[in-house]
């Protein structure tokens, strides 16, 4: 696939020039931007319950190794949870369930969903569960929501999402393993000695965690260069996207647009209130950088791909009935939703490609209808490379047996308060954040209609419509 996508691919009409036009016209155009009124329909159903997002919150997104470093995954669900609560003031025995995404799982709270709702003081009478798919977890926390909804089994459901990549789980050897299970089972001292004594230097090497696929034992990034390689995509290109994404968080958060943040007092420590992954830097300086994954030649760094990164979030999601008889003012409805998946080898991070159109179509819409996009950017070279996809018919009537291309969301409707590159990735968190934000720049800009799509590891993907709210 990778040489004749670069192949045919090589005159996309994404060049690294016109990546530099976007990229200088998203950040002389101000945050602030209005989208223009248009009349459209609402994609409410008659006899089809209304599912709304009340609110969303959740902790800074910092990156790994720094301020959290000393907690458990369970605190940051918590103080995110708690958030939420304190934001709505929402009654803690009002939520019927509670469902939360996690990818890298702590064996000792496997399953976070309940540990953290305990923690936080919901009733021990509000079920709770885990889920887990990939970058997509708390998205499918949030669908899992509307389900339980949708079916009439709930009308108040929490959904969110937490990682904690400060502390992984590191394991023993599989050798090293199965002489310490054995060693608990045997019953004599001579027993237990001998397999002392069967234990090697080599046993002791532990294994390693890795963002890497299970089918194809290819780590993300390594998979990430080869696609921004299939299409033909440069380092330029991807310096400059990550560059924009660092400029527009920066902007969003000195203008104070990133209301879905709350301060989190970290035990021992201060208040914590910002993300700390936004850092501005210069073409110059990224450019300094060697390459992270393939070596010499590979053109994804540490500059232009996500980081490491701890954090939590979570969202209140309810029946419309439910929300206005409590008194609140929800900010989105949730609309349709798809999942895909396709080849993790070649395809694992074009699940943006092939959900979009999807999502559409269901809906009814179309790409101009859309005022808001909210794309979870892993790596700089992901995204052009969606972009470039989107944007080929050959690609489209390959790979996706369409007539026709998708197209590329504009530039000026594209994440422009940041991104994963620049707010941070906490793996299981991240889809809350996308929906969060939607709801946040449809009300800010007067749009009515936002899409959110991610890739996830699998080679799997999501996106989702979300209608603003009648104001």
């Amino acid at each position: 696939m990778a040489s004749m996508l670069l192949t045919s691919l090589r005159s996309s009409p994404l060049t690294s020039v016109q990546a530099a036009q976007f990229a200088a016209r998203s950040l002389s155009t101000s945050v602030h931007l209005q989208a223009q009124a248009k009349s459209k329909k609402t994609l409410a159903t008659p006899g089809v319950k209304n599912i709304v997002l009340v609110d969303g919150v959740r902790t800074p997104f910092l990156q790994s190794g720094t301020i959290y470093a000393n907690l458990m995954p369970h605190d940051l669900a918590r103080a995110a949870l708690q958030g939420l609560l304190n934001r709505t003031g929402l009654p803690k025995d009002a939520v019927d369930y509670i469902v939360y995404g996690t990818v890298i799982q702590e064996v000792k709270t496997s399953n976070v969903a309940r540990e953290a709702a305990l923690g936080a003081g919901f009733s021990d009478k509000t079920p709770a569960h885990t889920v887990t798919m990939a970058c997509i977890s708390s998205n499918q926390a949030m669908t899992t929501a509307v389900g339980l909804i949708a079916a009439g089994q709930c009308d108040a459901v929490v959904a969110g999402g937490v990682e904690f990549m400060s502390d992984v789980p590191i394991r023993h050897s599989r050798k090293m393993r199965k002489t310490m299970l054995s060693l608990n089972k045997a019953k004599t001292l001579g027993a237990r000695l001998s397999l002392l004594g069967s234990i090697r230097l080599a046993h002791l090497a532990p294994e390693l965690p890795a963002v890497a696929e299970f089918s194809t034992a290819e780590t993300m990034g390594h998979s990430a260069d080869r696609l921004a390689a299939a299409f033909g995509v440069s380092r330029l290109e991807q310096d400059e996207f990550a560059l924009r994404s660092h400029m527009l968080a920066k902007k969003a958060q000195d203008s104070g647009l990133l209301s879905d943040v709350i301060s989190f007092k970290v035990p021992g420590k201060d208040i914590v209130s910002k993300d700390n992954g936004i850092r501005p830097s210069t073409m110059e300086q990224m450019a300094k950088l060697k390459p992270a994954f393939i070596k010499p030649h590979g053109t994804v760094t540490a500059a232009n791909s996500s980081f490491l990164t701890d954090g939590a979030s979570a969202v209140l999601i309810m029946s419309e009935e439910k929300a206005l008889a409590m008194g609140y003012k929800p900010k989105a409805y949730l609309r349709d939703f798809v999942y895909v998946s396709q080849d993790p080898k070649d395809q694992l991070l074009l699940g943006p490609t092939y959900a979009t159109p999807k999502v559409l179509e269901k809906s009814g819409l179309t790409l101009n209808d859309i005022d808001v996009f909210e794309f979870h950017e892993a790596f700089a070279g992901q995204i052009m490379a969606n972009l470039k996809a989107m944007e080929s018919d050959w690609f489209a009537q390959t790979y996706m047996g369409r007539k026709t291309k998708v197209g590329a969301p504009p530039m000026e409707k594209f994440n422009t308060w940041g991104g994963s590159l620049s707010l941070g990735h906490p793996f299981a968190a991240t889809g809350c954040r996308l929906v969060t934000t939607v709801a946040h720049r449809l009300q800010k800009e007067g749009g009515q209609y936002g899409l959110v799509a991610a890739c996830a590891a699998g080679g799997q993907g999501h996106a989702m419509v979300i209608e603003a709210y009648p104001q």
